[in-house]
C-alpha cells in the first residue's frame, strides 16, 4: 500500500494487487505501458495520455512526472514512511541534528555508540525493544556523541530524549 500525493492536501491510498491498482479501496482500471527508459503511455477510458518521468528525488521520494506537457510533483510514500509519519516522526534530514528520542514507548535492548563517538547518517545507534519486536535506531544524520541519556535495560517513553549530539 502507497500514499500518493499530487498536491498538499489530496491524498490517495494506491494498492497493486494482481494486475489491478486499488485507488483509496476501489478498482481504478487503467493501462500502462512502457515506451521507452523513462516515457509511459496511460490509458483510461478511452482516453490516452503520455507520461514521462523527469526527476526522481530519492531522499525526499518525489516524482515529477509530465503528462500531456503538464509537469505534475508526486510524493510517493511506502509502509514505513507512513509507519515513521504515524508516530511522529517526519523529515529528519531537513533539521540540524541535536538528539534522538524514543519513536515509541519500549525497553532499550541494546546500545551501539559510546559518547565522543562520531556517526554518520543512518548508523545504528541502540535497539530499542517495543511490542515484542526490536527496532533499530540509527541516526538521522553525521554528528558526534554528547552524551547517551539512558542505559541497556531501562524503559523509555515515546518522544524521550535518548541521545544528544
Amino acid at each position: 500500500m502507497y500514499k500518493v500525493s499530487l498536491k498538499e492536501n489530496h491524498e490517495s491510498e494506491v494498492e497493486f494487487k494482481d494486475d489491478n491498482i486499488l485507488l483509496n479501496g476501489s478498482d481504478f482500471h487503467w493501462n500502462i505501458s512502457k515506451t521507452s527508459k523513462d516515457k509511459f503511455q496511460i490509458t483510461k477510458d478511452e482516453k490516452t495520455f503520455n507520461a514521462e518521468v523527469i526527476g526522481f528525488d530519492k531522499e525526499s521520494k518525489l516524482v515529477e512526472i509530465k503528462i500531456n506537457n503538464q509537469i505534475y510533483n508526486v510524493s510517493v510514500k511506502d509502509k514505513m514512511d507512513q509507519l515513521l509519519k504515524k508516530m511522529g516522526i517526519t523529515s529528519l534530514s531537513n533539521s540540524v541534528l541535536k538528539e534522538v528520542k524514543a519513536p515509541m514507548p519500549g525497553l532499550i535492548h541494546d546500545i551501539l555508540v559510546e559518547v565522543g563517538q562520531e556517526v554518520k547518517k543512518g548508523d545504528q545507534l541502540m535497539i530499542l525493544e517495543a511490542m515484542k519486536m526490536e527496532n533499530v535506531l540509527k541516526s538521522p544524520g553525521a554528528g558526534t556523541i554528547q552524551s547517551i541519556e539512558v542505559e541497556k535495560g531501562n524503559s523509555v517513553e515515546k518522544n524521550q530524549i535518548l541521545i544528544k549530539f
